[in-house]
C-alpha cells in the first residue's frame, strides 16, 4: 500500500525508491482527486454526469464541432453522441445550428447557460482543490508543483516518440 492510503509498509522505501511504487502512490492520488472533482461537480446547481461534462468542455475549447468531430473527440460512437447531444440540448446547454454552407452538416456549441454551468463547475473544482492544498506545507505543494511541471515535460516526450515511430513495419 502506498503512503497516500495512511497504511504505508515500512518495509518499503517509500514511493522515491522507483517508478512503480511511485506509480501506485500517484493512482492513490489520482483516486483521491477524481473522488475530490466528482463531489465538487455534484454540487452545482446543475448536475450532470462526468461524460456530460465531457462533452461540454470539449465544446468549450472547439465552438462549432459537428457532431462526428465531438464523437471522435470523446470517443464514443456517434449513436451515443448523438444522445449526449439530445440531453445537453434538452437542459438548455447545447445548440444544434446548420452550418452556413454545408446544408447536412450541424455544428455544436454551448449555450450561455451551458458556458455558466461550466464556469460553474470548474469554480467548485478549484475550490475544492484549495483547500486541500492549503492544507498542505508549503515545501509539499512546491515538490508537487516541481512534480507536475516535469510530469507533464515526459508526457509530452513520450507522446511525440509514439506520434513520431508512426505504425511498425
Amino acid at each position: 500500500m502506498t503512503g497516500l492510503s495512511g497504511s504505508r509498509d515500512d518495509r518499503s522505501g517509500g514511493p522515491r525508491d522507483g517508478p512503480v511504487p511511485l506509480a501506485s502512490a500517484l493512482a492513490d492520488a489520482v483516486d483521491c482527486l477524481a473522488h475530490l472533482w466528482s463531489d465538487a461537480a455534484q454540487g452545482a446547481s446543475l448536475r450532470l454526469s462526468p461524460h456530460q461534462l465531457r462533452g461540454l468542455r470539449i465544446l468549450s475549447e472547439e465552438p462549432g464541432l459537428n457532431l462526428t468531430a465531438l464523437a471522435v473527440g470523446m470517443r464514443i460512437g456517434l449513436p451515443t453522441a448523438s444522445r449526449l447531444c439530445d440531453r445537453l440540448e434538452a437542459a438548455g446547454l447545447l445548440e444544434r445550428v446548420l452550418h452556413p454552407h454545408k446544408r447536412r452538416e450541424v455544428r455544436l456549441s454551448l449555450t450561455r447557460q451551458g458556458r455558466r454551468i461550466l464556469h460553474e463547475v470548474a469554480s467548485r473544482r478549484a475550490d475544492a482543490l484549495a483547500v486541500v492544498l492549503e492544507a498542505m506545507e508549503p515545501a509539499e505543494r512546491e515538490a508537487i508543483a516541481e512534480g507536475l511541471q516535469g510530469f507533464l515535460t515526459a508526457h509530452g516526450r513520450t507522446s511525440e516518440g509514439r506520434r513520431d515511430s508512426g505504425p511498425g513495419p
